[in-house]
């Protein structure tokens, strides 16, 4: 039998290592907090072969004195809390004390500080935990820390790392996202010896958000800034055509530390997933503040997971605020500069619309079967009024011909309006769909003609039993039966094709996760979808001059009218000014 045996403290600290340093980027990440705790102003970051040969960090903070050199670099020693009592109310980047002493024990590393009260600065060498030297050395006040040779003695970890263009590639994110929380401060990044990245500080956050993502993200994303008791959310959302293939720009904040939160990813996810293409990605920078004591930050050594107090309120203050401005954006009134004629002067003035049109006087819109009917007039315009531009006409102005069957084109204030006749069509029908089912008490069930049974666990089973009206509402008559198992009797009617067990395991697990029940939403989404394509004009459908004006004035009412079901762009406008450029006119 073996004995047990307290680990040597150079182990120890080489176990600690293994969480806190997963590559070069953590160590970057970890030393740059330390800066931004130390009140630096000026950060300077200079990594040689992506950090792995060297890493050094140089900032004008308030510095450590001599006598606390030593203890920086030993485990569990900080100058950031005192008691157990302080984790609930964490404020600042760093608190556990371990990175130092973790790097420490895994390079060489080399701490350099000076204070005011200091007359010169002095430097503490370590080596793998174990110290080489400590003297007076020379610069400013501040501290530059420098580690080398990264996982000298623990060679394994290092084969674990990627391609050196990969690891530079982290570095520099890390460093961007840093600066996404501290536009008053600057960054400079050196990468052997050539600049890498220079982030200047700012005096706006937008200046800091531009320079990083591109001034083309700011000019399709929305401002947000929502607040509910002590929560607050706010920064910007793309909208939903500026997306990505990747996640790389997804950059979300909590108390200004940069964190990945699977409750915060499903409502994003969720506020997105009508109008975002499928297999594409959003892109924003969002910031949420909240009383400290109602988030744990203290989940993990890397300090980029979070456990929040009271995640459904979370999750619903994101998704609620999300939604409601995504939905803003992509009003028609306020895509792509339509009604803005201010922008195009004079010229506005030039634009001749036909009059009579705007006088027709129908029904409001029928979803009527597709036809082969010229005349048939599926899209009559409603009664009610319209909104109009301060010229008189409609946002999505009024329809001048039909091109190959397939897209209206239309004259507005702007310019040339085209639509895409049968994704406006889809989402027109889709958001019919969905708002007839959203007003329903409940949802349609089928009864089974045989329940089925389902093993589901003793935890899911009691999540049956205790919410049981809540999952009536949405279409599942579930009891339970056993310590572990459930009955099923009936589904939603719109999911009678649906696998059961699979359906009930989904529906449990969001529910338990979200306090939701998202699957069973979006799988009569994705039906409604379905039922949208089918029902909705085709190509090739000729349609007159009245139907087309009656597509655009539903488009006008119609939220998320600028997608089409499956994410994609339902119009576009080419402005007075663009076709001027196009045709040289004025040059």
């Amino acid at each position: 039998m073996k004995h047990i045996r307290r680990l040597e403290e150079r182990v120890a600290n080489q176990i600690a290592a293994g969480e806190v340093v997963e590559r070069p980027a953590s160590i970057v990440k970890e030393l740059v907090e330390n800066s931004l705790d130390a009140g630096a102003q000026s950060i300077s970051i200079e990594i040689e072969e992506s950090g792995v040969r060297r890493i050094s960090v140089a900032d004008d903070g308030v510095g450590i004195h001599q006598d606390d050199l030593r203890l920086a670099l030993e485990r569990h020693a900080t100058s950031k809390i005192e008691t157990s009592e302080d984790l609930a109310l964490v404020t600042t980047m760093g608190f556990r004390g371990e990175a130092l002493a973790s790097v420490a024990s895994i390079a060489r590393v080399t701490l350099t500080s000076r204070t005011h009260q200091m007359e010169n600065a002095w430097q503490l060498v370590v080596e793998g935990g174990h110290e080489i030297s400590l003297r007076p050395a020379a610069r400013s006040e501040g501290t530059t820390v420098t580690v080398e040779n990264l996982f000298f003695n623990t060679p394994a970890r290092r084969k674990f790392l990627k391609a050196e263009r990969t690891e530079k590639a982290h570095v520099t994110d890390t460093v961007r996202r840093l600066s996404l929380v501290n536009d008053n401060i600057s960054f400079l990044l050196s990468d052997g010896g050539r600049t890498n990245e220079r982030i200047p500080a700012v005096s706006k956050l937008e200046n800091r958000i531009q320079l990083l993502l591109g001034a083309d993200f700011l000019d399709s994303a929305v401002p947000i800034d929502e607040s509910r008791e002590d929560l607050r959310l706010w920064g910007w959302v793309g909208s939903p055509t500026f997306n990505r293939r990747t996640r790389d720009q997804q950059h979300f904040f909590v108390n200004n530390r940069y964190v990945k939160d699977t409750i915060v990813s499903h409502a994003i996810r969720q506020a997105y997933r009508d109008v975002m293409f499928h297999g594409r990605h959003p892109v924003f920078v969002l910031y949420v503040s909240l009383d400290p004591s109602k988030v744990d930050v203290n989940v993990h050594p890397t300090k980029s997971e979070v456990r929040f107090r009271e995640a459904r309120q979370i999750h619903d203050f994101i998704f609620g605020s999300l939604n409601r401005a995504l939905r803003q954006t992509e009003s028609i009134y306020q895509s792509s500069n339509i009604g803005n004629s201010e922008s195009l002067g004079s010229r506005a003035d030039r634009t001749s619309f036909q009059p009579q049109q705007a006088q027709i006087d129908t029904t409001s819109l029928e979803l009527q079967p597709d036809s082969e009917d010229v005349g048939t007039a599926i899209f009559p315009i409603p009664t009610q009024q319209s909104p109009v531009t301060n010229k008189g006409v409609p946002p999505l102005g009024f329809a001048l011909a039909q091109l190959h069957g397939t897209y209206i084109l239309a004259e507005n204030s702007d310019g040339l309006v085209v639509v895409d006749m049968h994704a406006a069509h889809e989402r027109i029908t889709y958001e019919r769909m969905k708002k007839d089912f959203l007003e329903e008490e409940r949802m349609v069930t089928q009864r089974l003609l045989i329940p089925a049974v389902v093993e589901v666990g003793a935890r899911d089973a009691e999540l049956v039993e205790a919410n049981g009206n809540e999952l009536t509402r949405f279409g599942l008559v579930v009891e339970r039966m056993s310590s572990t198992g459930v009955v099923v009797r009936e589904i939603p009617a719109l999911l009678t094709d649906s696998n059961i067990e699979s359906l009930i395991r989904d529906v449990l697990q969001e529910f338990e996760n979200y306090g939701s029940m998202d699957s069973l939403q979006e799988q009569a989404e994705d039906l409604f979808r379905t039922m949208a394509c089918h029902c909705s004009v085709r190509a090739n459908r000729r349609l007159s001059l009245d139907e087309m004006n009656g597509l655009l004035r539903q488009m006008e009412r119609t939220e998320n009218a600028g997608q089409c079901n499956h994410g994609r762009p339902t119009f576009a406008v080419q402005s007075m000014a663009d076709l001027d450029r196009a045709f040289l006119r004025g040059q």
